[in-house]
């Protein structure tokens, strides 16, 4: 009984996210359009993801590459999937496998203490 309210949650906290991302936006004179809002739907249940898809939401991220590659042929293939954070080396070979991403980008910073 309680998954339901929390797929609620959801959609309603989304609905409040993208709310504040246009008043944001509005204030700096920038577009809301230009801004992309990516739902992070890691350690989260198909379900739920279903609920924010049904919201109109497309925009979704995974930083767990096993957790993205169960998902992703469960889930409407209009889904635009970004992977977040570092990605193991030796992950890159299964998520390059999947069809999932149009590009990735890995960066990479170092910080070097000077004299």
């Amino acid at each position: 009984m309680a998954a339901p309210a929390a797929e609620g949650l959801a959609v309603t906290a989304l609905r409040s996210v993208l709310h504040r991302v246009r008043q944001a936006a509005e204030r700096s004179g920038r577009r809301a359009d230009d801004v992309r809002v990516v739902a992070v739907s890691k350690t989260k249940p198909i379900s739920l993801i279903n609920q924010v898809y049904d919201a109109g939401h497309r925009c979704f991220g995974e930083n767990y590459v096993q957790e993205i590659i169960q998902k992703a042929p469960e889930l409407p293939e209009d889904i635009e999937w970004h992977y977040i954070g570092h990605l193991q080396s030796n992950k890159v070979k299964q998520l390059l496998s999947t069809s999932l991403f149009k590009y990735m980008c890995e960066f990479s910073f170092v910080i070097i203490q000077l004299p």
